[in-house]
C-alpha cells in the first residue's frame, strides 16, 4: 500500500487537475454557445449550395468547364484535400476522427496535397509521410469569410494551374451538442455518375428534378459560380467545424472532471485506510512496549 504522503501528494495533483478541467469546460461552454448560432445560420446556406452547385456541375459538359477536366487512363488523379482541425488538443477524438479520414480513406500520400486549417492535423498527416501546402491555422482562432476567401483563391488558383485535378473537404459537421460527425465531401469536379445519384437521392426527398438551362453561357457562368462555390463552402465548413470542437473539448473535460473526483474520492479512502492501519500499529506497538516493561 502506498504512503500517506505519497497518497495525498497525489490526491492534491488530481485535484488541480481537475479545478483546470473544470475551467477549461466553461470556457469551451461559453465558446460553444456562439459558435453553434453561427453554425446554425450558416446550415441551410452551405447545404443548398452544395447541393445546387454539385447538380450543375454534373451536368455540364466536360470540355465546356475548366473545373471538369479528365485524366488520361491509368494516370492517378492529384488530390487536393482542404482539412480543418483544430489547433489545440484536449478534445477527445475530434482531430484523429477527422485525420482517419484522409489516411484510412482512397487518398494516399504521393498523389495528394493537403491544404490543413488547423495545427494538430497539419502536424498528424505530416508524420504519415502527406505534403502539406501553406499553413492556415491562424484561420481556426477566429474564422472569417474574407479567410475561406484567400483559401479558396489558393486552391482555384492550383486548379487551374493543374497542380491539383480534385478538390476535397474534410471537416466535422456539428450535430448538436454531443454529436459531432467527422465527414468527407467531394468539392470539385463532379461526374456525371454523381450527378444521377444525387438526382436520385434527391427525388427521394424533394421530388422530380427540374431541368438545367445557362444564361449566359455554361462556362461563362460556372467561371463566376464556381469560386462563390468553394469560398462558401469551406466558410460553412469553417463554422461547423468551431462549434464541433469546442462541442468536442466540453464533454471531453467534462468527462476528465467526472473522472478526476471519482480518482479523488478513490484515493480519499485509500488515505483513510493508510490512516487508519498506521494508527493500529502505532497502538500496537504502544501496547507491545508496555507488556514488555511490565
Amino acid at each position: 500500500m502506498a504512503s500517506m504522503r505519497d497518497i495525498k501528494r497525489r490526491k492534491a495533483s488530481i485535484q488541480s487537475t481537475s479545478q483546470i478541467t473544470k475551467a477549461m469546460k466553461l470556457v469551451s461552454t461559453v465558446k460553444l454557445q456562439k459558435a453553434k448560432g453561427r453554425a446554425e445560420q450558416s446550415k441551410p446556406y452551405f447545404n443548398k449550395m452544395y447541393e445546387t452547385v454539385s447538380g450543375m456541375l454534373a451536368h455540364s459538359s466536360p470540355s465546356g468547364s475548366l473545373f471538369r477536366k479528365e485524366k488520361e487512363s491509368g494516370e492517378p488523379a492529384k488530390k487536393g484535400i482542404i482539412v480543418i482541425t483544430s489547433n489545440r488538443g484536449l478534445a477527445g477524438g475530434y482531430n484523429s476522427n477527422v485525420v482517419k479520414l484522409i489516411t484510412q480513406g482512397e487518398f494516399d500520400s504521393e498523389n495528394s496535397i493537403i491544404y490543413p486549417l488547423g495545427r494538430k492535423g497539419m502536424e498528424s498527416l505530416q508524420r504519415q509521410g502527406f505534403t502539406c501546402k501553406g499553413d492556415y491555422s491562424e484561420v481556426m482562432n477566429h474564422p472569417m469569410f474574407s479567410d475561406a476567401v484567400a483559401i479558396g483563391k489558393t486552391i482555384m488558383a492550383d486548379l487551374e494551374s493543374g497542380e491539383i485535378d480534385e478538390v476535397y473537404l474534410a471537416y466535422t459537421v456539428f450535430k448538436n451538442t454531443v454529436t459531432q460527425v467527422p465527414t468527407l465531401i467531394k468539392v470539385l469536379p463532379f461526374s456525371a455518375d454523381d450527378g444521377e445519384s444525387q438526382e436520385e437521392e434527391q427525388e427521394k426527398t424533394q421530388g422530380p428534378v427540374a431541368i438545367m438551362n445557362y444564361e449566359p453561357e455554361e462556362e461563362e457562368t460556372l467561371g463566376y459560380i464556381i469560386p462563390l462555390y468553394m469560398n462558401s463552402l469551406i466558410f460553412g465548413a469553417l463554422t461547423e467545424a468551431v462549434a464541433s470542437e469546442n462541442g468536442a473539448r466540453m464533454q471531453a473535460m467534462d468527462s476528465a472532471t467526472s473522472n478526476a473526483e471519482e480518482m479523488i474520492d478513490t484515493l480519499g479512502l485509500q488515505y483513510n485506510r493508510a490512516r487508519q492501519a498506521a494508527i493500529t500499529q502505532e497502538l500496537t506497538e504502544i501496547v507491545a512496549g508496555a507488556s514488555a516493561i511490565s
